[in-house]
């Protein structure tokens, strides 16, 4: 099966174009059968394209699998372009040595790679209607770049020894649910797959990526399942980027690293002016358990869910989280046991109405990408997050402002813990709360507890010195102080000599009661906050 053609001699049996094609594999060079016009070299179009253009599959097959020897000084590879293919090109569980590429070529039935084993496959601008790829080993690139795929491409566990490329590529699923299934897919260095169009599901699940992945500027969607993006337990060593294609990403759309296929960007009008095209995503997206080396940059990107669709990021890890989306209408945006380490984001990228969730979500730092995010707008973004009370985000947050230095914030967040966690309580629990919160704040404005002790005071100053009680004693009290006194009263323990020498009765003895009483609820609710400072401390 392995074995070459021996001679070089083209079979008898060939047609003129494919006697052609089999001359320029000899020879290594590049086979033309396009007319030069733009519209009747459109594979996608409908124009008929007759005998002079069309090979037969199995030719190709003949030559990738068991090719003559080429001409002596050359390296034999094949070169087509604009050619009619006729029949399924199956090279399932071959081993292809030359080196291929097929530009705008129409094939009429799918193309079977399963298994294969090659260096380099480049099939750029072609209609194929399914690709069939699992367990592909390449050792180079495997490019599809602006190809039309409607049945979709299937690489399982494919293993690809530099770059897939997808840029510009439109794929659909035909009857079946995923446009692509590339689960357990090994990609060495970097899958592009910017400005790519895709219906139907695009799975990723447990890929690995050596470099970097790049969206730029791609449609996803998928109107009859549950996900566009199902990627869990994905890892990108690098940046997975999910963001407008713009020309300052232009290099990065071209495919820098490939350049022999590029990738010419659409976006020029008027000969210098430049489109931004957004990222958007019709249906669920799940980033779940994945593990990004540099960063997971989902920017400036549209996502249009239904109630019961996410954008799921559950327990991802990654330095940095780039999430400045617009929010989404409907549907969860989810980070629960997310582990970042700086998170940069905007106030309307989040969801308001109890749409988000991030139990156990942990950041060391939180910096608005654009515009403000004031410790009022994080609060608000932890109540969207926690419809039922949960300590940890709060806690999480004020630990983000202590460890920069923003104490007033870090004591505001846990106020407002204090404030979420009372709501949980029962009646008693909610009194001594709301106390604890007029006088002292929970002991997170110390200040406010010194107030209400200067303002009983003077008011109690004022009521016993109009209100003097009789002396116990008669000549051996003390002088009358009524600013003394009532601050004998209001302090617990501590005694001035005041409160024991004087006898009221009446309405100045129920008032007496109540400043020793209020003293006693003061101090301890003083000795709680200073308690809890101790601690933070």
């Amino acid at each position: 099966m392995s074995e070459p053609v021996d001679s070089r001699e083209p079979p008898s049996w060939l047609t003129r174009a494919e006697w052609g094609m089999w001359q320029a594999f000899l020879n290594g060079s590049e086979y033309d059968l396009r007319s030069g016009e733009a519209e009747l070299d459109d594979p996608n179009g409908d124009q008929v394209w007759g005998p002079d253009r069309t090979v037969r599959a199995r030719v190709i097959s003949l030559l990738l699998l068991h090719g003559p020897p080429p001409l002596l000084g050359r390296v034999a590879s094949l070169h087509v372009s604009g050619a009619h293919i006729t029949d399924v090109l199956d090279l399932s569980g071959g081993i292809i040595e030359p080196y291929f590429e097929l530009r705008q070529c129409r094939f009429e039935k799918e193309v079977r790679m399963a298994e294969a084993r090659m260096h380099t496959a480049r099939l750029v601008d072609c209609y194929i209607p399914r690709l069939e790829a699992a367990r592909l080993n390449t050792d180079g690139d495997l490019h599809l770049p602006r190809c039309s795929i409607p049945e979709g491409v299937k690489l399982t566990d494919a293993t690809i020894g530099t770059d897939l490329m997808l840029n510009e590529a439109t794929i659909g699923s035909g009857r079946r649910i995923r446009a692509i299934a590339a689960d357990g897919i090994t990609v060495s260095q970097e899958l592009q797959a910017s400005l790519l169009v895709t219906d139907g599901e695009v799975s990723l699940r447990g890929a690995t990526i050596g470099s970097s992945l790049h969206m730029f500027g791609s449609v996803l969607r998928n109107t009859k399942g549950r996900y566009a993006l199902h990627a869990p337990q994905m890892t990108v060593e690098h940046v997975a980027s999910f963001a407008d294609a713009n020309r300052g990403r232009s290099s990065q759309l071209q495919g820098g690293a490939t350049p022999a296929s590029g990738t010419p960007v659409s976006f020029a009008e008027g000969g210098s002016r430049w489109r931004t095209k957004r990222f958007e995503c019709t249906g669920g997206v799940v980033l779940d358990d994945g593990r990004f080396g540099s960063s997971l940059v989902i920017e400036n990107a549209r996502f249009e869910l239904k109630r019961d669709q996410e954008l799921s990021l559950r327990r991802i890890q990654t330095p940095e989280l780039n999430f400045t989306p617009r929010a989404p209408e409907r549907g969860l945006v989810v980070l629960s046991g997310a582990t970042v380490e700086k998170l940069l984001d905007r106030v309307g990228s989040w969801p308001r109405d109890q749409r988000l969730w991030m139990a156990g979500f942990t950041y060391q730092q939180a910096i608005p990408k654009e515009g403000h995010f004031n410790v009022r707008e994080r609060l608000r973004w932890l109540a969207a997050a926690t419809p039922e009370y949960s300590p940890l985000p709060y806690e999480q947050l004020a630990l983000m402002y202590r460890n920069s230095g923003e104490d007033t914030n870090a004591r505001a967040v846990l106020l407002a813990k204090q404030r979420r966690r009372r709501e949980t309580l029962p009646l008693v629990g909610k009194v001594w709360g709301y106390l604890q919160d007029w006088t002292v704040a929970y002991g997170y404005r110390p200040a406010q507890a010194a107030l209400w002790m200067a303002l009983l005071w003077a008011a109690s100053a004022m009521y016993f010195g109009v209100h003097r009680p009789e002396p116990l004693k008669g000549n051996e009290s003390p002088h009358w102080n009524a600013a003394l006194y009532a601050l004998d009263l209001l302090l617990p323990v501590i005694t001035l000599g005041q409160d024991n020498a004087w006898d009221p009765a009446g309405l100045p003895q129920w008032v007496a009661a109540g400043l020793i009483l209020l003293g006693w609820i003061l101090a301890t609710t003083v000795a709680t906050g200073a308690t809890r400072l101790l601690r933070r401390q």
